[in-house]
C-alpha cells in the first residue's frame, strides 16, 4: 500500500518540469529504487504499492514522465516530439537531480521496462540492478502477438474492434467497450479494477497525447511511433543483474518477453501464474517478496 512520501516536487527538465515523489531517503546503505511507469503517457499511480519496498529498507522514487500526471503537459506537441531519446534524457536528468545517479536500481513496467532496458544498455556507472516487468523487447513482436490474442476474443468483439479501427472511430463507446473485454483478460484480471489502476486510466483519458502519439488508440492497435521500435539488439550490453517478470495471461506474451531472457547476460525470468499485465496488483505479496529477494542480491 502507498505511504506518504518523504518528499515530492517538480524538477527542471529542459524548459519543462518532471513531477516526482520519494519514499524514504537515500542513506548510502541501499540503492534507491526508481519506478518507471508504462504507457507511454501513463502515470505513477498504478505502481504506488511499490512503496512497500521502503518498508523493507529501500528508498523508492516514483515519477510521472513528461506529458503525464503532475509533469508538464504538452497537448499541442506532435508525434515527432515524443521520442525514446526524450524520455531517456528525462530519466538521466531525474537521477542526477535527485542525487542518486551513483547508486540506484530501475524497476520498469510495460513501456517503462523498455525504457529502463535501453537506459541500462548505456551502462550508467551508478546503476546496480534492473527489473523489467511485463514488457515487450520488440514492438514488432508485440504487434505480432496482439494478433494471436485478438484471435482468442469472441468473434463479435474482434469484429467490432476491426470495424472501428478501419473507420477511424476508435474514440467511440462501442470500441472502448470492446477494448475492455481484451483488457479484462490480458491487462488486469481483478474485478472491479483497483483504484490505483483506475486513477491511471482516468489520467490517460484526460490527456491521451503521448499514448496516442507513441502507441495508438489501444494496447493492441499499435500505429504510433513505437510500432517498429525494439531493444533486442542492445540487450547484450546490459551489464547489471536483471529480473524479468511477466504474467501467465499477460498481453506481454512469452514471445515478446523471451529476448530479455535470452540476450541479457545476467538474468532470471519469473512468470506469475495468476496474473496478466499487472502482477504487482494481481499477486502483490508474491511480487513484493520476489523483488525484495532480488534486491537483496545486489
Amino acid at each position: 500500500m502507498a505511504v506518504a512520501p518523504t518528499t515530492k516536487g517538480r524538477i527542471a527538465f529542459r524548459e519543462h518540469r518532471t513531477w516526482y515523489r520519494m519514499t524514504g531517503r537515500p542513506d548510502g546503505r541501499r540503492p534507491a529504487v526508481v519506478v518507471v511507469h508504462g504507457g507511454p503517457g501513463s502515470t505513477h499511480d498504478y505502481l504506488l504499492n511499490l512503496c512497500s519496498l521502503h518498508d523493507a529498507g529501500w528508498p523508492v522514487v516514483h515519477y510521472d514522465q513528461l506529458g503525464s500526471g503532475g509533469s508538464t503537459h504538452l497537448p499541442d506537441a506532435g508525434p515527432d516530439f515524443w521520442t525514446v531519446p526524450l524520455f531517456l534524457d528525462e530519466l538521466d536528468n531525474l537521477v542526477r537531480q535527485l542525487g542518486i545517479a551513483d547508486d540506484y536500481v530501475l524497476v520498469g513496467h510495460s513501456w517503462g521496462g523498455v525504457l529502463a532496458a535501453r537506459h541500462a544498455a548505456n551502462r550508467p556507472d551508478g546503476l546496480r540492478g534492473l527489473v523489467i516487468a511485463d514488457s515487450p523487447a520488440s514492438y514488432p513482436l508485440w504487434r505480432q502477438e496482439m494478433a494471436v490474442l485478438r484471435a482468442g476474443l469472441p468473434p463479435e468483439v474482434d469484429a467490432t474492434l476491426r470495424k472501428h479501427e478501419a473507420a477511424g472511430t476508435t474514440d467511440s463507446k462501442e470500441y472502448h467497450d470492446a477494448v475492455r473485454v481484451f483488457n479484462d483478460r490480458h491487462v488486469c484480471r481483478i474485478q472491479p479494477w483497483p483504484k490505483e489502476y483506475l486513477a491511471t486510466t482516468m489520467e490517460i483519458s484526460d490527456d491521451p497525447t503521448v499514448y496516442h502519439a507513441m502507441n495508438g488508440p489501444s494496447e493492441f492497435h499499435v500505429i504510433g511511433t513505437l510500432k517498429d521500435y525494439s531493444v533486442v539488439d542492445c540487450l547484450p550490453d546490459i551489464a547489471v543483474p536483471t529480473l524479468v517478470i511477466s504474467g501467465e495471461y499477460d498481453e506481454a506474451t512469452p514471445v515478446t518477453v523471451r529476448p530479455f531472457a535470452e540476450r541479457i547476460p545476467d538474468v532470471r525470468w519469473e512468470i506469475f501464474p495468476e496474473s496478466s499485465h499487472m502482477p504487482h496488483l494481481e499477486e502483490p505479496e508474491r511480487f513484493h517478496a520476489t523483488l525484495v529477494e532480488f534486491l537483496g542480491t545486489l
